[in-house]
């Protein structure tokens, strides 16, 4: 498994070494990974630009035009997010992708995303959910179970898109659900947020706290749909963050005052074994004799990470890459759930949630649309036409 990406994150000077194959590859794995952009702010950083045969320098520039006029959207419905919660007085934190970007940090230069992740105060989620509401925001996953699922169990609201314009908010009061086996206080985040300059009472995660949350989220969550993105996310993150003096003391005390030392061990970790992050050797060893990860579970986790963690692309799999990220799908329910709710829940997801779109997909061919009912009604001869 040839991991490209990971080789130009932790040595951008490789690709003076790249024929046009290599280039080819790595442009393949970024597309899919939604890293291409970032790539090319990586490269552009460390000066390699100028070593890129123009052939794939086009695609490159091509997508981090996209990514700029991404990043001006987002500050747009940060913007409209902004007005529709300022009323209520209560602080909104700004959440991953958007809280890198609002912050100007490096990690947020180049990252494509889908949705705006925010979190708000437990008492003050159903106001924010009318208010986001009359801001035209709708509540999507509106069959029961789901609607259940996440107001119940999870640590946010069912994802919330937006009438017109289509964009997706996902509302938090925490950062894993309160029945996970882990469970990082929501007003200990709080109590350290950041204020985002420009925005009266919007708010980042403080340093920390970002790195865990996006651990937490990867390693714990099980989010690796999109698993390389997030660890090149944490590696940018620590790249920055280190500059500031007793940083990595600072990050290891705070996650066990989170009792998040678990995923930042596995962060940590994988950082520095696949982007070569500057993790000193100390941290990286205190980390591991805090989180007392067993040996047998420490090779399965490798066998499963390593492959999880690759570009999501064909030419990074093997037979066993399909078994490794249902395994890590099932070990993120396992950790999110306990047993009575957990095996429940698989259970739908496996049985009733195909069977639930095998039928709307029917109904979709049972029931015409206006173009499908047009072009009947042209092939009609004149007399069978209504008049």
């Amino acid at each position: 498994m040839s991991n490209l990406i990971a080789s130009v994150v932790a040595e951008p000077g490789c690709v003076s070494r790249f024929r046009l194959a290599e280039w080819d590859l790595l442009i393949r794995q970024a597309r899919h990974s939604n890293l291409l952009a970032r790539v090319h702010t990586h490269l552009q950083n460390h000066g390699q630009m100028t070593l890129v045969p123009e052939e794939a320098a086009r695609h490159l520039n091509w997508a981090s035009t996209l990514a700029s006029r991404h990043a001006d959207l987002v500050r747009l419905e940060i913007e409209e997010i902004h007005r529709a919660l300022a009323p209520l007085g209560g602080p909104v934190v700004l959440l991953k992708g958007a809280a890198y970007l609002a912050a100007g940090l490096p990690a947020g230069r180049g990252r494509v995303f889908t949705d705006i992740d925010i979190l708000v105060r437990r008492p003050d989620l159903e106001r924010s959910e009318k208010a986001l509401q009359k801001q035209g925001w709708a509540t999507t996953h509106l069959n029961r179970y789901d609607q259940k699922y996440y107001r119940k169990w999870m640590h946010e609201l069912p994802p919330m898109k937006h009438t017109v314009r289509k964009s997706l908010v996902d509302v938090h009061h925490g950062i894993l659900p309160p029945t996970s086996r882990l469970s990082p206080s929501a007003e200990k985040l709080f109590s350290a947020i950041v204020p985002v300059a420009g925005w009266d009472g919007l708010y980042t995660l403080s340093r920390e706290d970002m790195v865990l949350h996006s651990a937490c989220h990867l390693f714990h969550d099980g989010e690796f749909e999109h698993g390389l993105r997030d660890l090149v996310d944490m590696d940018a993150l620590l790249r920055e963050f280190a500059r500031e003096a007793g940083y990595w003391e600072k990050l290891v005390d705070r996650a066990l005052d989170m009792d998040l030392i678990r995923p930042l061990f596995y962060a940590l970790t994988y950082c520095r074994s696949l982007l070569d992050t500057p993790v000193p050797e100390q941290t990286l060893q205190r980390v591991r004799d805090e989180a007392r990860v067993p040996s047998p579970v420490l090779d399965l986790m490798d066998n499963l990470l390593r492959r999880g963690l690759s570009p999501a692309h064909h030419s990074c799999e093997d037979r066993f890459t399909g078994l490794a990220h249902w395994l890590l799908y099932v070990r993120s329910h396992y950790l999110r759930m306990p047993f009575h709710l957990l095996l429940p829940h698989l259970a739908h997801q496996a049985f009733v949630v195909p069977i639930n779109q095998r039928m709307a997909e029917r109904e979709k061919t049972r029931t015409p649309t206006l173009q499908q009912l047009l072009a009947r009604r042209a092939r009609l001869p004149d007399e069978h036409r209504d008049p």
